[in-house]
């Protein structure tokens, strides 16, 4: 089953092979219709019957509100009346004077889940190449959901070509990431101000993965590595539990098994053992479609485990 329900993108075809295809430098409105953004969430405050005998009574409960698709009716969710509502059409504004005078190309945006997750990702024209022969692109996501799953999300993240591994890039003490929770009223200058949308992010970032790519770790330092990255919690153990099978799948694509994996930036090294992580992650842990995979590696314990591995390579930096 599918969580995208519609999506446009251009460039290549997108992780799991359906959405509408646009040439490059469409217009805003153009994205708008073909990603499946172009309708807005209403809202009215939730009615509930009470009384039998098929005589009943409608009372209001006005401490909540429903939201719904204005164009389906379809209901979306129930929320606090304080939830501050961030429309589809308003992720993909964002990016309006980003990709006419700031060099930005949307790639993909679409919508998760009947509308309750949206998002829109754009390439921001910064690019390095490590060794080379291995190529990572800067891109900016911006997401948000109108069921309290995720708060307004911008943070730039990193693509590396040779096998579409994604990775978050730290801004400095906001851990990837600008969140606006739905308490507060989404500012897009606002945010646009704290990411900055300068190189800095960037250059900082690129440095790192340079320095990663010279870190040469010894095959025990890599399995300590990775059986500190790659564990869970269990109800029966105070400690964390290795994940085995997780383990003996990343040791596979260190191995050799990875895409990449033996371009002279990773063969051996901090940034092979990184990547082996980041390819496990995006494209082979367990999940129940390729769609719950890549939302878990953007939002949820998939970028919770990459961050972790991020956090451990770096350690072994001088």
């Amino acid at each position: 089953m599918h969580l995208v329900q519609t999506m446009a993108y251009a460039g290549e075809k997108p992780w799991h092979g359906i959405g509408n295809r646009l040439s490059a430098g469409q217009s805003i409105e153009e994205w708008r219709r073909q990603s499946g953004m172009d309708w807005a969430i209403e809202e009215s405050e939730v009615r509930y019957i009470t009384g039998n005998n098929n005589v009943g009574v409608i009372n209001a409960f006005p401490e909540q509100k429903v939201l719904y698709r204005s164009d389906t009716k379809a209901p979306l969710a129930v929320v606090s009346k304080r939830f501050k509502v961030v429309q589809p059409g308003e992720i993909l504004e964002f990016y309006r004077d980003l990709t006419a005078g700031n060099g930005f190309e949307l790639e993909t945006a679409g919508v998760l889940r009947e509308g309750k997750k949206f998002w829109a990702l754009a390439r921001t024209g910064q690019s390095v190449t490590l060794k080379g022969r291995d190529r990572v692109d800067g891109y900016l996501l911006l997401a948000t959901a109108c069921d309290g799953t995720l708060a307004t999300t911008a943070q730039f993240t990193s693509v590396r070509v040779v096998c579409n591994n994604t990775l978050s890039i730290a801004l400095g003490s906001n851990a990837g990431a600008i969140k606006v929770p739905h308490r507060s009223q989404f500012d897009a200058d606002a945010v646009k101000r704290q990411l900055g949308i300068t190189v800095s992010a960037w250059d900082g970032f690129v440095a790192r993965m340079k320095a990663l790519c010279e870190v040469q770790l010894a095959p025990d330092a890599v399995d300590d590595l990775l059986r500190r990255v790659l564990t869970y919690s269990t109800t029966e153990s105070r400690d964390d539990v290795v994940n085995e099978q997780a383990l003996a799948s990343v040791r596979a694509l260190y191995a050799g098994g990875g895409r990449g994996t033996m371009l002279a930036s990773s063969r051996g090294t901090a940034w092979g053992v990184l990547n082996s992580v980041t390819e496990y992650v995006d494209h082979h842990r367990r999940a129940r479609s390729d769609d719950h995979r890549r939302e878990a590696a953007w939002f949820g314990a998939g970028a919770q485990l990459k961050q972790k591995a991020w956090d451990e390579v770096l350690s072994h930096v001088g």
